[in-house]
């Protein structure tokens, strides 16, 4: 349970238990419906591409980075494409549904790169036109002049790392562009890819207050396009910032004052249009990301690169059973792994059926919608969202607080709770693994008397 929350704070298929064909007509239709959806969960998946490298080092960051010694962009992309080659293979999926470089900063590679990516994962499956295609863009005047490239290469949405407005700000977080390069940056992604570029931005910086963040905010909204994502600025051991903040040169607002600043976002981006969709999350126009959301739906995605996670059944192998799967971190030793065996897999683990629903309820959780009654059967037929959480004292409790809601359309979080989701989640993860644990002796048990019943 403690790896499901960690998972949860970044971003399978079990044994899918399909119901048997009723003799009624109705349920037929229904049983039928359902495999069609049960099988899409192992024909898709989505397709995360890591490139590891960046000039320079945020002071916050801890992500898996790299400041390359020499240029071998070259070798990178051959490693790339072999990778996505042998994982493609691997998994069997016949419909890769969208594509998401991050990094790193995937906008220092070269535009070919992501050509010859996609030029890859067409030939292994199939990659709609209209598959929604995303890169992470560093807003610097190198990252702008490669954009219209990055477009005629295959992208069609960008996600810009804008951070903060406040040059100061910009300075202590270690980025390496000014708020007027972001603003230029944004401009040209828009003029490329209307409706389909995102701002990141980010709150909770030092010496920030809740009054600078809301004037911010109005800026940002001047200039953005239909998404937004929030996030929370977070001390990490091992970065500059964290020894900044330990020896007392920085300050970070108060827990209350970043609480704060989330509601007043949430209702900022709401008075402009931009609804909330997923806790980080903002567009209009139903602008979403489609990559994030395929996380949050459960669905598989294959991860290709150094470091790049992926959750997929390696039908390929044999597999029945989803895996959540790791690749090695370090480039050169990545590329070596490549070359050798053609992926780099350095740990792949087998979910349970529990750790899969564990997986599902907490990024399910995340969305507005949250998890309806039907998502929620494709995975675990037998014990329903009202069999699980119905009966709970705990959850009755947060029912009757009005933090969640279980009704006749899923489980999911009120206004409130979803800015309380972290606090929430042990509660639904503790029931949850007492409900699978009980319903797993029954099975045990009524398995032992027919046993018994048979050899009278």
């Amino acid at each position: 349970m403690i790896r499901m929350m960690r998972h949860a704070l970044h971003a399978g298929r079990g044994a899918l238990c399909l119901r048997s064909f009723s003799e009624t007509r109705g349920e037929v239709i229904e049983d039928v419906l359902q495999r069609t959806d049960s099988a899409r969960l192992t024909n898709e998946a989505s397709l995360y591409v890591h490139w590891p490298y960046c000039l320079r080092r945020c002071s916050y960051c801890n992500f898996n980075k790299y400041i390359p010694r020499e240029n071998n962009d070259h070798m990178m992309t051959e490693c790339l494409q072999r990778e996505t080659e042998t994982l493609l293979q691997l998994s069997q999926v016949s419909c890769i549904t969208s594509v998401f470089f991050g990094g790193g900063t995937p906008s220092l590679a070269h535009p070919s790169t992501i050509a010859a990516v996609l030029e890859t994962v067409s030939r292994q499956a199939n990659l709609s036109d209209t598959a929604e295609v995303t890169l992470e863009v560093n807003p610097t005047p190198v990252g702008r002049s490669k954009l219209e490239d990055f477009f005629h290469a295959g992208v069609n949405r960008f996600s810009i790392g804008v951070q903060s407005l406040q040059d100061e700000d910009l300075k202590v977080l270690g980025r390496d562009h000014s708020p007027q390069q972001a603003l230029l940056t944004v401009a040209e992604a828009r003029r490329l890819c209307p409706g389909r570029v995102s701002v990141d931005v980010m709150f909770g910086r030092p010496k920030q207050s809740v009054e600078s963040w809301e004037n911010e905010l109005s800026e940002l909204l001047r200039v953005c396009d239909d998404h937004v994502s929030l996030y929370q600025l977070t001390l990490e051991r091992g970065t500059q910032l964290f020894k900044q903040v330990l020896e007392g040169e920085v300050t970070l607002p108060t827990e209350e004052e970043t609480a704060e600043m989330y509601l007043c976002a949430r209702k900022t981006l709401h008075q402009h249009g931009l609804l909330q969709y997923e806790v980080s999350n903002f567009a209009r126009q139903n602008a979403v990301s489609h990559h994030n959301r395929s996380y949050w739906k459960g669905t598989q995605y294959i991860g290709v690169g150094p470091g790049a996670h992926g959750r997929f059944v390696p039908v390929g192998e044999g597999g029945v059973l989803r895996e959540a799967r790791t690749q090695t971190l370090e480039p050169d030793i990545w590329m070596r792994e490549v070359q050798q065996k053609g992926h780099a897999t350095r740990r792949k683990i087998q979910l349970s059926h529990l750790e899969l629903l564990e997986e599902v309820l907490v990024m399910g959780m995340r969305m507005t919608e949250g998890i309806d009654h039907k998502h929620w059967e494709l995975f675990s037929p037998q014990l329903g969202l009202h069999e699980v959480f119905g009966t709970s004292s705990d959850v009755q409790e947060l029912l009757q607080r009005g933090q969640l809601i279980l009704d006749e359309r899923g489980l999911r979080c009120s206004w409130e709770g979803l800015a309380l989701l972290d606090s929430l989640l042990p509660a639904l993860l503790v029931e949850l693994e007492r409900r699978v644990s009980l319903r797993l002796q029954e099975d045990e048990h009524a398995k032992g008397q027919t046993n018994r019943t048979s050899n009278t």
